[in-house]
């Protein structure tokens, strides 16, 4: 069986020789693979020192370094993990333990039992929880760290994800995928760490929040359009029931039809909301055949098997 083990790197000389390190003990038989991002510092180096094979991604951002790694390595099991140091290596052999035994696509270790002092601040954690509820009321499943960069997949996970995302966004997509598939996923806890000393986050946490926000509108538009048009629709529905109602009562008692400009807006409000839900249905059943072919292509790979 064969493992893999992803480290998308960005500037990360401080800390990616122990992420090396750290998994060839907890996965000897693993093949580790760093992809530098565009590093600025030694990083490539030091991965190269510390027995990791290390390939570049020019593309920046993570989505694009995640897209590349899942195209280009062959694995029956791959291991993704930042390259930042702050996640529990040694719960690795029982995260693949669990995937390959229980027959799941996916299982992430979550960060949300942490107890060393500034490992997870207060606003990523805020920020986290407000996104994966989103994101669970919008799909489904019951991920409770969506945000988690520690994951395990199966190879048909890896082989039929699409991958658009080009930043820190693409966490939101590999959840949302599992969820579109109805695939079946674990969360593992796992010990979280504070960076090592001198270096320094990537995450921006207002910029690459936004980014993630949109990415989770994005996907519900491409997975629940429905949901979302038929919502559209019913709020344009409301507005122009509102605008309406006292031109509708004074035209019941007077016959007479005051404000035409109102009257004219609302109902081309009514038209749009319309619109909505015809564009709703349209787009539901376009997404109902691409999930089907997403289907077909996933139930192509076999479950992973230790012989």
């Amino acid at each position: 069986m064969r493992i893999a083990v992803l480290v998308p790197c960005y500037n990360e000389e401080g800390a990616i020789a122990q992420v090396v390190r750290d998994f060839k003990v907890a996965l000897p038989s693993a093949v580790i693979y760093v992809y530098d991002n565009n590093s600025s510092d030694q990083t490539i180096q030091v991965a190269q020192a510390a027995g990791a094979v290390v390939r570049r991604e020019p593309l920046q951002g993570k989505g694009n370094v995640v897209r590349r790694m899942f195209a280009d390595i062959e694995a029956e099991v791959y291991v993704l993990v930042d390259g930042d140091a702050t996640y529990h290596a040694a719960s690795a052999p029982d995260m693949v333990d669990q995937l390959v035994s229980d027959n799941l696509d996916m299982v992430v270790g979550t960060r949300l039992k942490t107890e060393e002092q500034g490992a997870f601040r207060s606003g990523h954690q805020f920020g986290n929880h407000l996104l994966t509820g989103l994101v669970a009321w919008l799909f489904g499943g019951q991920i409770k760290d969506m945000l988690s960069g520690y994951r395990v997949f199966s190879r048909r996970f890896v082989k039929t994800f699409p991958a658009l995302a080009t930043g820190f966004e693409t966490e939101t997509e590999l959840t949302v995928h599992a969820a579109a598939l109805h695939m079946p996923v674990r969360e593992v806890e796992t010990p979280y760490f504070a960076r090592p000393e001198g270096t320094e986050s990537k995450l921006n946490t207002w910029k690459d929040g936004l980014r993630i926000l949109f990415a989770a509108f994005r996907l519900a538009k491409d997975e629940r359009p429905m949901f979302v048009f038929g919502v559209i629709g019913l709020l344009l529905t409301l507005v122009s029931l509102g605008l309406a109602a006292p031109i509708l009562l004074t035209y019941f008692e007077t016959h007479l039809v005051p404000r035409l400009p109102t009257a004219v807006l609302a109902a081309a409000i009514m038209g749009l909301a319309s619109l909505s839900l015809v564009a709703g249905v349209v787009l539901d059943g376009v997404s109902n055949g691409r999930r089907e072919i997403k289907r077909l292509h996933y139930l192509a790979h076999g479950p992973v098997r230790k012989d």
